[in-house]
C-alpha cells in the first residue's frame, strides 16, 4: 500500500522510503540513489515532497539531540525536530523563536525549506531564523552553510538538509484576543493599524460574507473590547467557527497570557491541527496591493465560499532569501483551508492565479497552486542546484516545472 502526504490527497510514487538512523546511513542512502527526496511532516498538498520511482528518506529517526548555545543565542536541532518539540527547551532556557507557523507539529526542515512563515506586520517568516544548516549534496558528501541566502529556501532541490541553526531571541509572554464581525471597510480603511495592533493579527472570512468573521490579535496587551467596530468574542473560537468546527484544538484565547509558543500557534500541539483532512493554497502579494487583492477575491466569493472551510488574511515581513515569496518586500499572504475536494480546488485556481496576477503573486511553496511565480535570483538558484546537483538526482517532477521551468 503506498504511502500518503498528511491530508491524503497525494500518495507517494517512490519506490522506497529509508528510515536511517545516522547522517553517515544518509550520505550512503544519498550517494547510491539515482532519485532522492527528504520527507518531512507531510504536510505539504502538492507533489514536491515525492519521489517518482527514487527512494524517498524520512529523517525521524536521526538523533534528536538539539544543542541550545546560550551565549550565541542559538539552537542547532535535527532536521525532523517539530517546532512544539523544542518550544519548551527553548522557553526554559530564557529563549524564544522570534515566530512560528500556525501549527508546531511540522519538522523544521520541511518548514524552512518550503517558506513557511507565520505571521506579524514586523516578523519575517520561520526560514529567516536559519544561521546555519548542514547538507548531504548528491555525492554523498556533507556542505555546512552559515548565512547562504540561497540555501535556506531549497525545496529538496539542493541536497538532504540534516541539521539546522535557528537564531533565538529573549523569552516572551502573549495574550490572545479574538474579535467577531469586522466591517470590510474598516479592514481597508485601518488596514495598516490593524496589522499594527498586535505580535501577530489574522483575520478569517468566506469573502462571501458582509463582514469579515474574526480577528485574532496576539499581543502583548489588551486591544479593547470594541475592535475597529468588531467586538470582543464571547468564547473561544476555532479559525473556521463560521463552518462549525469547535475551538478544542485551538491555543488559549479570552486575553489569558501565557508563553509565546502557547500563543502564536493557532492549535496545540497535543491535538490534530486545524481540522485533518483538509487541503490548502496560500498567495503571497506586496502589501501596496493589499486592498486591491483582498478587493479581486470578494469578486470571487460566491465561487470561493462553497469550498471554504475558512480563509485567513495576513502579513509577513521581507526578507533576501532566493526562493521565498517574501524576497525583497512585505507581503499580504491570502490563506484558504479548503474542504476535501481536490478536483473542484484545482480547477479553480487558475481562475484565482489570473485574478492575482496583475499584484505580482507568489504561490506557497507546499500547497495546491497553478503555476509558480518568477524570482529575482531564480537564475542564480538553478546554477547553485546545478552545481550541487549535476545529475539531477534531487530534481523531482515538481522541481523541473516549477524551478527550472520543465513541462
Amino acid at each position: 500500500m503506498r504511502e500518503t502526504n498528511w491530508a491524503g490527497n497525494q500518495t507517494f510514487t517512490a519506490e522506497r522510503i529509508l528510515r536511517p538512523r545516522t547522517v553517515e546511513q544518509v550520505q550512503e542512502a544519498v550517494a547510491a540513489a539515482t532519485a532522492v527526496k527528504a520527507l518531512g511532516s507531510r504536510h505539504c498538498f502538492n507533489d514536491i515532497a515525492d519521489c517518482p520511482g527514487g527512494v524517498q528518506i524520512d529523517l525521524a529517526g536521526l538523533d534528536p539531540v538539539t544543542e541550545l548555545d546560550s551565549d550565541a543565542a542559538t539552537i542547532t536541532v535535527p532536521a525532523a525536530a517539530r517546532y512544539g518539540d523544542i518550544a519548551e527547551r527553548v522557553h526554559a532556557a530564557g529563549f524564544a523563536l522570534a515566530n512560528l507557523a500556525s501549527l508546531p507539529h511540522c519538522t523544521v526542515a520541511g518548514t524552512v525549506a518550503t517558506a513557511t512563515h507565520g505571521s506579524g506586520r514586523r516578523n519575517q517568516g520561520l526560514a529567516s531564523a536559519v544561521s546555519g544548516l548542514e547538507l548531504v549534496t548528491a555525492d554523498g558528501e556533507v556542505k555546512t552553510y552559515t548565512h547562504h541566502d540561497g540555501v535556506v529556501v531549497g525545496l529538496g532541490a539542493l541536497g538532504v538538509v540534516t541539521r539546522l541553526t535557528l537564531d533565538l531571541v529573549p523569552a516572551f509572554d502573549l495574550r490572545q484576543d479574538v474579535f467577531d464581525g469586522l466591517p470590510w471597510a474598516s479592514a481597508y480603511e485601518h488596514f495598516e493599524e490593524i496589522q499594527a495592533a498586535g505580535y501577530s493579527v489574522s483575520l478569517f472570512t468566506n469573502w462571501a460574507r458582509d463582514t469579515i468573521d474574526q480577528v485574532w490579535v496576539k499581543g502583548p496587551g489588551r486591544p479593547g473590547a470594541d475592535f475597529f467596530g468588531a467586538k470582543a468574542a464571547d468564547g473561544p473560537r476555532h479559525p473556521a467557527h463560521a463552518a462549525g468546527i469547535p475551538a478544542d484544538n485551538c491555543t488559549r484565547q479570552l486575553g489569558v497570557p501565557g508563553p509565546w509558543h502557547e500563543r502564536i500557534p493557532h492549535f496545540r500541539l497535543d491535538f490534530t491541527p486545524s481540522v485533518g483532512n483538509e487541503l490548502q493554497t496560500e498567495y503571497f502579494v506586496p502589501i501596496r496591493h493589499a486592498e486591491a487583492a483582498m478587493e479581486t477575491m470578494r469578486g470571487l466569493g460566491h465561487r470561493l465560499a462553497p469550498l471554504l472551510l475558512t480563509s485567513e488574511i495576513r502579513m509577513i515581513a521581507a526578507d533576501e532569501l532566493w526562493l521565498s515569496p517574501f524576497h525583497g518586500g512585505d507581503r499580504l499572504a491570502l490563506h484558504f483551508t479548503w474542504q476535501p475536494e481536490p478536483d473542484a480546488v484545482r480547477a479553480l485556481l487558475p481562475v484565482m492565479e489570473e485574478r492575482l496576477a496583475p499584484f505580482d503573486v507568489r504561490p506557497h511553496w507546499g500547497k495546491l497552486f497553478d503555476q509558480a511565480a518568477d524570482y529575482p535570483r531564480l537564475g542564480d538558484f538553478r546554477e547553485l542546484a546545478d552545481e550541487l546537483d549535476p545529475g539531477g538526482k534531487f530534481r523531482s517532477p515538481f522541481v523541473r516545472r516549477h524551478v527550472f521551468g520543465e513541462r
